[in-house]
C-alpha cells in the first residue's frame, strides 16, 4: 500500500492549510491514521492520530487547531490545520495502519509535504 500526502504550502500566520493523505492498493480498511511532523534540526513528532471508529489524539501544541479526520470511500486521511503559527513550520508526513483485501496488516509512510508559516 503506497501513501501520497499532498496539499502543504506557504501560508501567513493565522491561516489555514489542508493536507491530504490518499492510499492506493489492496486497501480493506484503516486501524490506525497518524500525521506526524518534522522541523530543521528536530525530532519527528506525532501531531495527531485515529484509531477507528473515532477515537482522536492531537499533540498538545496543537489541540483545537489541528482536526485529522478520514474518508473511508475515497481511502483519504485528512489533517485540517487552522490558525497557523510559525513553529508549526515542518515536512508533515501521514503514517496509515490497516488491512489489505487478502488479510496483510500494512503499515505505510507518505513521503511528506512541506507546511512553511510565515509570521
Amino acid at each position: 500500500v503506497q501513501l501520497q500526502a499532498s496539499g502543504g504550502g506557504l501560508v501567513q500566520a493565522g491561516g489555514s492549510l489542508r493536507l491530504s493523505c490518499v492510499a492506493s492498493g489492496s486497501i480493506s480498511g484503516f486501524n490506525r491514521m497518524a500525521w506526524y511532523r518534522q522541523a530543521p534540526g528536530k525530532q519527528r513528532e506525532l501531531v495527531a492520530s485515529a484509531i477507528n471508529p473515532a477515537y482522536t489524539s492531537y499533540d498538545d501544541s496543537v489541540k483545537y487547531r489541528f482536526t485529522i479526520s478520514s474518508d473511508n470511500a475515497k481511502n483519504t486521511v485528512y489533517l485540517q490545520m487552522t490558525s497557523l503559527k510559525p513553529e508549526d513550520t515542518a515536512v508533515y508526513l501521514c503514517n496509515v495502519i490497516g488491512r489489505t483485501r487478502e488479510g496483510a496488516v500494512f503499515d505505510s509512510w507518505g513521503q511528506g509535504t512541506q507546511v512553511t508559516v510565515s509570521s
